[in-house]
């Protein structure tokens, strides 16, 4: 922080469900000397503890596809009873992996754009990428999101960066006020590819970035430049609706000997069983030249 602005003044605030992470996480920042009455001990999606608090930046490393049945019912209750106002207005994901909440706690502590916005940083595995249908909750979370023009781009890391797994994770990179050259458009980075093997691995660790890959994919969103891992989109690009096709109620038709016998060798006949002879003689009944206009 610093290095971008010497006068600035760093006042961290967080929060932190396991109690041995939230006590390393104290005594660190004692050690440097900051202040650790902001740094809260307690479940982040069912009991806010730093309600109506804004940041201009935010981090976030979430469980990965980790269910928040425990806390179905604080989470659905704050949805449906504040809707926008409260922290998960846009949807809900699915019970089975709560990613998505985590990135709407962030954006609830944004600040407005006339107070500079909030950038924010979050990694996130690939579900939250894919997930749900259109009309789904995670769909409808994306949507917001795109909308609003938070998103600003999404690295994917490379696998094995992890110690307790080797999935590909993605670094979400938003701004609730971007720069005017961003401004509509997206940023995909593919840093798959940048890494350092580790001698030994560790756990599911295998790989891990130096100071100069971390640089090299800083510089690939700085640039904001279209390269053979740097693509830009629009951010109506990632929209799409689901669509419901209907087939037409078929009221014309010709029974031939062609089609009995393409009828036959199919599986819908060859379930009927032993009711095949009598549905074999009525096709064979209507098999000619005749063209039906009616079901009748």
């Amino acid at each position: 922080m610093n290095e971008w602005n010497p006068d600035a003044r760093l006042i961290p605030y967080a929060q932190e469900l396991n109690p041995e992470t939230h006590a390393i996480c104290v005594a660190d920042k004692l050690i440097q000397g900051y202040d650790t009455k902001n740094i809260k001990l307690g479940n982040t999606l069912s009991n806010d503890l730093l309600p109506g608090e804004r940041f201009d930046y935010c981090l976030a490393n979430p469980p990965f596809g980790v269910d928040w049945k425990k806390v179905q019912k604080a989470v659905k209750g704050e949805h449906r009873v504040l809707g926008y106002s409260g922290r998960f207005g846009p949807g809900l994901p699915r019970v089975s992996d709560g990613s998505m909440l985590f990135l709407m706690h962030l954006l609830s502590k944004r600040k407005p754009e006339s107070e500079g916005g909030t950038r924010i940083g979050i990694i996130l595995s690939g579900s939250p990428l894919f997930n749900g249908s259109a009309g789904s909750g995670e769909s409808e979370i994306r949507r917001w999101i795109l909308e609003n023009d938070w998103l600003e781009a999404i690295v994917a890391l490379p696998t094995d960066l992890f110690y307790n797994t080797g999935i590909g994770t993605y670094v979400w990179v938003l701004d609730t006020d971007k720069e005017p050259r961003r401004k509509g458009l997206v940023q995909l980075i593919d840093a798959t590819g940048i890494h350092t093997p580790m001698r030994k691995s560790l756990g599911s660790k295998r790989r891990w970035l130096t100071d100069e890959q971390i640089a090299e994919i800083a510089r690939l969103h700085d640039n904001f430049e279209e390269t053979p891992v740097s693509k830009l989109f629009d951010t109506e690009d990632f929209g799409y609706r689901r669509i419901t096709v209907e087939r037409p109620l078929r009221l014309r038709f010709q029974v031939t000997r062609e089609s009995i016998a393409s009828y036959m060798a199919g599986k819908p006949f060859q379930n009927l069983k032993d009711k095949q002879e009598p549905v074999r003689k009525a096709l064979e009944s209507l098999a000619g030249d005749t063209l039906w206009m009616n079901r009748e």
